[in-house]
């Protein structure tokens, strides 16, 4: 990781030149108004910024970096500060680049599938402008009604729909960024396929530490002409997951396949009241199927059997918009109904091999028994990209740290039987002590190249993704530092 040293400011000169660029308004500084910008949703970790600028145009955006380039000052750019990797988190004496304020949609071309938004626009409201016209925007994280656009790119979200659509770097085209030292780039197009080097590829999920996209252009699909969504209820965990591998294994690829545990599925009920879940299932699993009339009813009674036959108590189906909607209702709510669990709850994103999934919830079930804290799991069944949630209680002392190490250990795991420390949420500042588990260090020393080249300074959101040895205990595996003069690197 690029580290810079500590340094003092004199911050009169730098707020001035902020304020020249955007105007008081613009500028944040009061110390009690910069308290809701001191964590992201990893509230877990909180660094207050030295100061939050609130751009609204890209060459703002330039110009701003430009003031932190000449004054050394590390930048992190924000958008709705829903991550929960802690990639938002400001580090001390940091300026926030927040954009938020920007939130237009520059242009619709419904002919060739495309949008063109600002980062700062929420993810629904793409879908909310197409659909209309028999559109819409597949990545769909939970967070979706205040996620940003900008936050997506970021950390390369999923969702429910990621397992037959992809994720978000499946539907950029193209991206207008600032560079960290001020640049203003075009990277993609306006079409699927661009000769040259994969630049939009290597930008979306780099977490803020390549620049800031100011302008995404995204690419939108038809709406399917039938969709249907079955819920099967299961009495074990193990049912449930034979259920996810058979239908993959029948060459079944659902819009979206979901599994909620008894704990989740409570939480639920209690919170949005779907009256859909069954409360004394011991694991619900959501299909979607969507296609053509001819193969969602076809699709539709293959699932069924599956989940019958692997002993599923009950299998319904909706296909009526309304009824749709609740269904989904309730997994999308899981996260915040977990918050009526417990004081807190820790949340941690790790991906495995389908085939491990009854393994490895069994692993995590241990796990909670071991280190006495109630885990609800809710997931990414079909393409095994868990979210399980860690109740806990912050106001006990140690209890973070136990947490924590929890988390740690379900993230080895998934190592361990062949998967990956984060499906969706990113490294930020909350994973970057388990890249070493994943990656060699010349994996790691071959991604800090590519940082450096765009990041020379190291200033575009330090201390994120790459673990260093003070914070990781990951001396043993550090890089030269004659590789990169002036930085300390992991």
């Amino acid at each position: 990781m690029l580290i810079q040293e500590k340094k003092q400011y004199n911050w009169k000169p730098i707020i001035k030149a902020f304020e020249a660029i955007l105007g008081k308004n613009g500028v944040v500084q009061r110390r009690e108004e910069l308290i809701t910008y001191e964590c992201d949703g990893l509230t877990s970790y909180r660094q207050r910024p030295a100061v939050v600028v609130l751009p609204r145009t890209t060459e703002q955006i330039a110009e701003l970096v430009k003031v932190c380039n000449k004054y050394s000052v590390p930048f992190i750019a924000r958008g709705s500060g829903t991550g929960l990797s802690g990639g938002a988190l400001p580090s001390e004496n940091s300026v926030l680049i927040v954009t938020s304020l920007m939130r237009q949609i520059l242009n619709v071309d419904l002919d060739n599938q495309r949008i063109v938004v600002q980062p700062g626009v929420i993810n629904s409201w793409v879908t909310q402008t197409v659909s209309g016209a028999g559109f819409y925007y597949a990545p769909d994280p939970s967070s979706q009604i205040i996620c940003s656009i900008g936050g997506n790119v970021a950390e390369n979200s999923g969702g429910v729909h990621c397992l037959k659509y992809g994720v978000t770097t499946n539907h950029v085209l193209g991206l207008k960024i600032v560079t960290p030292t001020g640049e203003i780039l075009d990277l993609g197009g306006q079409v699927p396929e661009m000769p040259g080097y994969d630049l939009t590829g290597v930008f979306v999920g780099s977490e803020g530490t390549l620049g800031i996209a100011t302008e995404i252009t995204l690419r939108i699909l038809k709406s399917a002409e039938s969709i249907c969504v079955l819920l099967a209820d299961f009495t074990s965990v193990e049912a449930a997951g034979a259920s996810v591998s058979d239908i993959i294994s029948a060459g079944i690829i659902p819009g979206g396949m979901e599994m909620m545990d008894n704990i989740s599925i409570n939480a639920v009920e209690d919170v949005v009241a779907t009256n859909c879940y069954p409360r004394d299932a011991t694991a619900i699993l959501l299909v979607e199927i969507d296609g053509l009339d001819v193969e969602v009813e076809l699709n539709k009674q293959r699932v069924a059997e599956i989940c019958k036959k692997n002993g599923a108590r009950n299998v319904t189906a909706a296909s009526d918009p309304e009824t749709r909607l609740k269904l989904w209702k309730g997994r999308k709510a899981a996260f915040a109904a977990a918050g009526h669990l417990s004081p807190d709850y820790y949340v941690q994103d790790g991906v495995i091999p389908r085939t491990k999934l009854t393994y490895v919830l069994q692993e995590i079930e241990a796990l909670s028994q071991k280190f006495g804290y109630q885990i609800a799991n809710v997931f990414h069944a079909g393409d095994g990209n868990l979210h399980p949630l860690i109740l806990f209680d912050n106001a006990v002392p140690g209890a973070l740290e136990k947490v924590e190490e929890v988390g740690g250990e379900i993230l080895k795991l998934c190592v361990k039987v062949g998967g990956s420390i984060s499906g969706e949420h990113g490294i930020g500042a909350d994973k970057k002590c388990y890249m070493s588990d994943m990656f060699s260090p010349a994996d790691l020393e071959s991604m800090q190249w590519i940082r450096q080249v765009f990041n020379p300074q190291g200033l575009a959101n330090p201390d994120k993704i790459f673990p260093t040895p003070r914070t990781c205990g990951e001396a043993a595996n550090a890089i030269s530092m004659k590789k990169f003069p002036g930085v300390e690197q992991f």
